[in-house]
């Protein structure tokens, strides 16, 4: 049997495409959990396809030494079905027994794991899939795609006990990550707290809902100014509160099949998309003749960053925009090549944003013409972590909207969908963009994308099946591989693959 690691922390329902019809206004009962009328069926659907294993419940003198124990906590690896020896293609099954510090078994579930099997030597890694029995136990599922040795790896990321706590702080605390807004007019100026609910009466607050999309966002009405003297969108900070001793519960170190693994250090996808390895040469082959559009968040600046710094006669046009959020753009002009980078609309954690730079995903599709010659990246996730779900749902509705009038007008548009990725985490990185509301956002997106003409880069199985480090930005090896896939699919459509490298 072998020990369960711990995590390093440091302290079907009919959906209308069209735009919406009503828009929601600032009220004295505004709401986080709120979408628009015609979403309230699928709403409910999506929340009842992330339900978590039920946690227990804490009281105000609750013992550490009855929550889960990594160190003492066991998995085992369960003989091959049939008997024999363990073949290629096989799945491979792993017993996980989760006790506390008094080495009780558990006997209840909802403990977040992930676990990975790899081999060093080979560079090759897969993630698993964890099956929680509600007991206390679980099982980790394994697809065996390399000859030779493996490793099982399986880290306990929250104890079920610190899972009661993020649902509770998502509930009550909605509001802990809080924005800002700097208005101005001549000499005067001031800030106001801005978020997508404020509880205010309507002449208290500056609503500053996107007329075609419905995506509220409220600011205080500042003193002596009027709204439309909002000059930039910041973030605000963090004022999250835990209960004694609930801390600790930090401070300790799915599907059926996985979408790809680990060999030699490349990524090989199992959905039948040929990864191709791209020098800087084939990168250019690839995008000749292509526009190519990047919208999301910091996950998704990466790729532009790594598209420039690899492709030298692709040259970052100089718009004296903000290295945080852009907007970026870079020509290459003898390939006929055009890359830009929008971050998305607030709520985003970046500072000191123009107010004209807040631009909403959906509105930015709806002014793509599209076509074989145009791809679109979206990566939207990080930043709605500390939002109840219906906040995330809503943003991805109104993205999945513009999509689909996208690829109604423009069939031969490629669409590629980021999801999310574990990362490490500190006590603010667990209160704020803690894996467990990673991996609930991660399904949503999932199950909302689901039978839309779009591909998805698994970067949360290609981060978990890597050797490095997890992080909320992979590094390089990593981020070169999940911009293989990308070019893979913009290019095989295309067949602009004439030049790749081997």
């Amino acid at each position: 049997m072998k020990k369960v690691h711990s995590t390093e922390a440091l302290i079907p329902t009919k959906i209308s495409f069209n735009h919406p019809t009503k828009y929601p206004m600032p009220t004295s009962e505004c709401s986080f959990h709120s979408v628009l009328p015609e979403d309230a069926l699928v709403l409910q659907s999506l929340k009842e396809s992330i339900v978590w294993p039920e946690t227990p419940s804490l009281s105000s003198n609750f013992s550490l030494n009855d929550t889960s124990d990594p160190t003492q906590s066991t998995f085992t690896i369960l003989p091959r079905k049939g008997g024999g020896s363990w073949h290629v293609g096989d799945q491979l099954e792993v017993l996980i027994k989760i006790t506390d510090f008094h080495s009780r078994p558990k006997n209840s579930g909802g403990d977040v794991l992930l676990a990975r099997l790899h081999n060093p030597a080979l560079s090759a890694g897969v993630a698993g899939q964890v099956l929680d029995h509600h007991n206390g136990s679980y099982t980790a599922v394994f697809s065996l795609l390399w000859e030779g040795n493996a490793q099982v790896e399986v880290t306990l990321v929250h104890p079920s006990e610190a899972v009661t706590v993020l649902k509770q702080i998502t509930q009550q605390q909605p509001d802990r990550i809080y924005f800002k807004s700097l208005f101005r007019s001549h000499s005067v100026t001031a800030y106001a707290f801005c978020n997508v609910c404020l509880k205010a009466s309507q002449d208290k607050l500056c609503n500053y809902t996107d007329i075609h999309t419905g995506e509220p966002w409220f600011c205080y009405k500042p003193n002596k100014l009027k709204c439309e003297h909002r000059i930039t969108h910041s973030f605000g900070g963090f004022r999250g509160k835990l209960k004694p001793k609930e801390d600790k519960l930090f401070q300790r170190s799915v599907r059926t099949q996985p979408s790809g693994y680990y060999y030699q250090g490349s990524w090989r996808a199992l959905d039948g998309t040929t990864v191709h390895q791209f020098n800087k040469s084939a990168i250019s082959q690839c995008l000749k003749g292509k526009v190519l559009h990047l919208f999301g968040d910091s996950t998704i600046r990466q790729w532009f960053e790594y598209l420039i710094s690899t492709t030298p006669d692709l040259k970052k046009f100089d718009l004296k925009s903000s290295k945080q959020t852009g907007p970026f753009m870079a020509l290459d002009y003898t390939k006929n090549t055009l890359v830009t980078f929008n971050c998305h609309a607030p709520p985003i954690r970046f500072g000191n944003l123009p107010v004209s730079h807040t631009r909403y995903i959906a509105n930015e599709l709806d002014k793509v013409v599209g076509g074989t010659d145009t791809a679109i990246v979206i990566g939207v996730w990080s930043h709605f972590s500390t939002f109840p779900v219906e906040v995330y749902i809503r943003r991805l509705l109104s993205i999945k909207r513009a999509v689909l009038r996208l690829l109604n007008r423009a069939p031969g548009t490629t669409v590629i969908i980021r999801t999310a990725n574990p990362k490490t985490l500190t006590l603010y990185e667990t209160l704020t963009n803690s894996d467990w509301f990673s991996l609930q956002r991660d399904k949503l997106l999932r199950a909302i994308f689901k039978g839309v003409n779009v591909y998805l880069v698994d970067a949360w199985e290609m981060t978990l099946a890597h050797h490095l480090p997890h992080s909320l930005h992979p590094q390089p090896p990593i981020i070169k591989n999940m911009v293989n896939v990308v070019l893979s699919h913009i290019c095989l459509s295309n067949g602009n693959l004439k030049t790749e490298a081997n």
